[in-house]
Formats: C-alpha cells, structure tokens, sequence
C-alpha cells in the first residue's frame, strides 16, 4: 500500500472524512493541504528531503479568500507536480461531472483515477487508491464511465478550446487574432479565426456566438 499521501483539499469536513478513509488501509503517512500552492511547496520539500510523496489526492474547485495563490485549481496543481514529480499516482475526487474536463484530465494531466463526490463516494475512493496502487490502469467512477468511451467530442482541439475561451471572455475577432500571433497559435488570422467559429457552430448546432459558449460552458469546455 501507499506510504506517504497528500491530500489537497480546501473544505475540512470532506479532508476529514477522507483521512479517515486513508487511515483504514493502513497507510503510514496522510497529510493535508487547503491551498494549491502549500500542496505543491509540500511535495517538492518532500522531494528534496528524498521522502517523496507516493499518492496525490485533489479536488478541482478551491475558494478564493485573502490569500494571493499562485495556483488556483487543481488542475494547476497536478499539472505542477506532474513537472517535477511525474511518476505520482494522483486521483482527482471532486464533483465535476463533465465529460470534456474528466476526459482531459486522463489525456492531458495522466491522472490515474477519478472519484466523484457523492453519497457512495468515500468506499470508491478507497477502491481507488487500492486498485491504482496494484495497477497502472484507469479508474474512474462507476457513474462516469461513460465519459472515457464519449467520442461526441473526439473532434475538437486545443486550438478550439483556446478560442471558445477567448470568446467565453468577450474577445472580438481582432482581439482574438493578436493574441494567438503574441503566443504563436495557428491559424492565426481573422479570416481563419472566423471560419473555424463557424465549423464549432455547425458542430455544435449553436444559433450564434453567445449560444455556442453556452453550450461549451455546458460540456466543461471553458
């Protein structure tokens, strides 16, 4: 079983309960985290004092309070550690349920399971950490399986995902234009940028711009 894990975790009936969970599989070491960057900063002193941690735990959504952090999600999060500790077993249990952000987070972060938040949701998590820790394959919500076969959205790119984002934020087409030519993203011509506005409209059977990042809003796109 895992030696050492953190969990990364802002709200403290949900860290509690899953501590408790952590502590019946007879795992040595479970510490906390309520802040991204206190997590980070944590996995990387482990690192140096050559005690690294084996298992990450984190939830998407963190509130924002006083404090300036420079990570703010947990995607950001894992992303981070993944750069200096790549071969940690991370799980995300959170309550997001969109297929787009769950699949990216496999395909893009490599997490090794998903855990949704729910009234069954403590007995998966244990079922998780024990099933990643024996294998390296995926383990997700019995719930969500359905989001790692979806193929509704095998077509869409980051390319698209960056301009839906500009667009959800009120950027016109020149605005978008600057900005893919200042961080080299192409096409990046208005022309381009327009026709492929139309291509996500087609394929999203949205009625105009506004509906359109309704409807990426919905899928967890932006």
């Amino acid at each position: 079983m895992f030696k050492k894990v953190l969990v990364a975790e802002d709200l403290d009936s949900i860290s509690i309960a899953v501590v408790q969970a952590l502590e019946t599989l007879s795992i040595e070491v479970i510490q906390h985290s309520k802040y991204c960057d206190d997590a980070y900063l944590q996995i990387k002193k482990a690192l140096y004092d050559n005690e690294p941690y084996d298992l990450l735990i984190s939830d998407l959504s963190f509130k924002t309070d006083h404090r300036e952090n420079k990570l703010t999600c947990g995607d950001e999060l894992i992303e981070a550690v993944k750069k200096i500790q790549p071969d940690i077993k991370t799980i995300v249990f959170s309550i997001e349920d969109k297929s787009y952000r769950i699949k990216s987070l496999f395909n893009n972060l490599g997490i090794n399971a998903y855990v949704s938040k729910g009234r069954n949701s403590i007995p998966e998590l244990k079922n998780a950490v024990e099933s990643i820790f024996k294998t390296d394959e995926k383990n997700i919500s019995s719930g969500l399986t359905y989001t790692l076969n979806d193929k509704s959205l095998h077509e869409i790119e980051a390319y698209d995902i960056s301009l839906l984002k500009l667009l959800s934020k009120g950027c016109i087409l020149d605005e978008i234009s600057v900005e893919f030519k200042n961080t080299g993203i192409i096409p990046n011509g208005s022309s381009s940028i327009e026709k492929r506005i139309n291509k996500l409209k087609i394929y999203f059977k949205a009625n105009n711009n506004v509906h359109l990042i309704a409807i990426a809003k919905d899928l967890g796109l932006v």
